[in-house]
């Protein structure tokens, strides 16, 4: 059963300490690239087991800008290769892996007259081929169109309209949530029987095994396995001295949706002369917009948590008002989040520091085996997931002389994709976080009122909570607010939530603990 709680980490905890059922594959880290890692070998038939020293997608996976896309960015830079790559990947997850978890959304970029427009349409073209050689049928993601002025302002109401010729619109697939898709992606491999164990850290690791520490009891034990892949995206480097990684900062400010007239596109405002750097207002859930992103250098310690620096703000703020009707401030930003790329270092990337510089870095991934079997996969990006954990099964795999099946995560869907007619009268904002799973939310769900608000004002439903800790791994209220759930994003909407999420967890916890 895809079921992930405290209860099935104790377990998982215990089996790895049983000598008799060594492992095939371990995994460190509990990001994106490590749980499609996991997926990918437990379904080619390999003992797998994940580890991560803090919670599901506590790292870089939480902090995209929720996007699953086909990489026009990438075309626009002439780097087809990573482009058309996006574009299959962007076909798997939207057609067979995750359709519960991301809808089509129409990007528009406002048409004033001259010659970004007509450059921009073209591109957008060139990127609809590799959509239709993807096999991403235009009923999914429309091809790309003019917009008249009404078109536009009726999808992106604070824009102003001075000027304004229409907008030049594409699709791309967004998702619902990030850190939900790397939820989803463990429990579908514990649900094929690998083991998910948040809170344990690994320590000297090599190609044959780690030292790990239960982070709760304190509690330590060697395991070895044929196969280890380092997955820890920037602190690759903590795990293999070989690796040398130059994150960079990409930082979101948070909107609430009404200030822009609760747009339905996601608006996309050229950076200067630029016709590869756009800043982007893009609608979610929860009646927000985030507005992004920046691309600066990182150096110094990595923190558990990125913060957004002032400079950031100012230049998001600068860069998204003049095309608004009414010009956003700091009274406007109710949030803000930041993440850090895995970036393979690249010293002549970063002469100066400047986000120029880094924007011009490859997203591509890298795999490295070390001298001892050691696998690290760094870099790539969020919609590249599922290729990446290929590549890195493949790389394991050369290491030894193991005989397994050929990956099948192209056409394994994650719990939630198959549709359940169920879902017909529940709120809408439960089907597009669970999909199918939907009812099965609210069938598990032994508190009082579960379809009840968790708070005024946040379509997060009591039900939501309770199943994040007996379903989805949840451990602690933090887990919920800011990982399960973004209700964390703003912090006014956490402090509400707080104390209804603390007792449905502990009450959770009791039974399931």
């Amino acid at each position: 059963m895809a079921t992930l709680s405290a209860r099935t980490r104790r377990l998982a905890l215990e089996a790895l300490a049983d000598p008799a059922a060594p492992l095939d594959l371990l995994v460190v880290g509990g990001g994106i690239t490590g749980v499609g890692i996991a997926l990918d070998a437990v379904t080619r038939g390999l003992r797998v087991a994940l580890v991560e020293q803090g919670d599901l997608a506590s790292g870089t996976s939480r902090w995209s800008s929720k996007l699953v896309h086909g990489g026009l960015r990438y075309l626009a830079k002439g780097d087809v290769r990573i482009a058309r790559e996006s574009a299959v990947e962007r076909h798997h997850l939207m057609t067979s892996i995750a359709p519960h978890l991301i809808s089509p959304m129409r990007q528009i970029l406002p048409d004033r007259g001259g010659r970004r427009g007509r450059v921009m349409l073209l591109g957008m073209r060139a990127a609809d081929v590799l959509r239709r050689n993807a096999g991403t049928p235009g009923e999914l993601l429309p091809s790309p169109a003019r917009l008249s002025v009404m078109e536009t302002l009726g999808r992106c109401p604070a824009l102003a309209p001075d000027g304004l010729r229409g907008g030049i619109s594409t699709t791309d697939g967004r998702l619902v949530d990030d850190a939900r898709l790397v939820v989803a992606v463990a429990r579908t491999a514990a649900a094929y029987g690998a083991l998910i164990c948040t809170r344990t850290r690994a320590d000297r690791v090599d190609g044959r095994g780690a030292t790990l520490t239960d982070l709760r009891t304190g509690e330590s034990l060697d395991v070895g396995a044929r196969m280890v892949v380092n997955a820890t995206g920037v602190w690759s480097a903590t795990v293999d001295s070989s690796i040398a990684v130059s994150p960079s900062r990409g930082t979101h400010l948070v909107v609430d949706a009404a200030r822009l007239g609760n747009p339905t596109a996601a608006l996309t405002v050229p950076l200067g002369d630029s016709l590869s750097r756009y800043v982007f207002a893009l609608p979610a859930q929860l009646g927000r917009v985030y507005i992004g992103l920046t691309d600066v250098a990182a150096p110094g310690p990595i923190p558990d948590i990125p913060a957004p620096d002032d400079s950031e703000i100012d230049f998001l703020l600068d860069a998204i008002n003049p095309a608004l009707a009414r010009p956003l401030d700091r009274a406007d930003v109710i949030g803000a989040f930041a993440g850090l790329r895995p970036l393979i270092h690249d010293p002549s990337a970063l002469d100066g520091e400047s986000s120029e510089g880094l924007a011009d870095v490859s997203r591509r991934h890298h795999v490295r085996v070390r001298g001892d079997g050691l696998v690290t996969v760094v870099g790539g990006k969020l919609t590249t997931y599922r290729r990446m954990a290929q590549d890195a099964v493949d790389a394991a795999l050369s290491t030894t002389a193991l005989s397994v099946s050929e990956c099948v995560t192209t056409t394994t869907p994650l719990v939630g994709a198959l549709r359940d007619p169920r879902e017909q009268g529940l709120p809408a904002s439960l089907v597009a976080r669970f999909g199918g799973e939907a009812p099965t939310v609210v069938d598990a769900a032994t508190v009082e009122r579960p379809l009840d608000p968790i708070a005024p004002g946040i379509d997060v439903t009591r039900a939501e909570v309770e199943f994040a800790v007996t379903h989805e791994g949840a451990l602690d209220a933090d887990d919920v607010l800011h990982r399960r759930t973004r209700i964390g994003l703003v912090a006014r909407d956490g402090e509400a939530a707080r104390p209804a999420v603390e007792e449905i967890v502990a009450s959770a916890l009791d039974r399931v603990g």
